[in-house]
């Protein structure tokens, strides 16, 4: 890989690809508001999940996202309801914070961890 963004960039397909093989549906990709960005919005079965997608060599992936960009990405998530759900609110939908880590491995398919539910921002 050429960089930590292009390693990003390449970790988030990654992760994409395997959300949706697990059935879940894209909804957005790497969502801005302002400052703040959601990697992979996805739903399957009731449940949006905003996903935080690590690319990682090493380990301390959840440990990488700390309280100031929990904040942040609930404040984007929060956003993100209001703009697309329907008047009245958000009815019957679940949300959750799911963060995948995705590891490159030399000659190998990358190794894919995912943490459902990882946090709850109480919003």
């Amino acid at each position: 890989m050429a960089d930590a963004h292009e390693l990003g960039r390449w970790g988030e397909a990654v992760a994409t690809d395997h959300l949706v093989a697990a059935g879940w549906r894209v909804l957005a990709r790497n969502y801005r508001d302002g400052p703040r960005e959601l990697d992979l919005i996805v739903t399957r079965a009731g449940v949006v999940a905003f996903v935080e997608v690590k690319t990682r060599v090493g380990a301390g992936a959840l440990d990488s996202i700390g309280w100031r960009k929990r904040v942040d990405l609930a404040r984007a998530a929060a956003r993100w309801i209001r703009e697309s759900e329907p008047r009245g609110g958000p009815g019957r939908t679940c949300y959750r914070f799911d963060v995948v880590v995705v590891r490159p491995r030399s000659g190998r398919t990358p190794s894919i961890e995912t943490l459902e539910d990882a946090w709850r921002p109480g919003f």
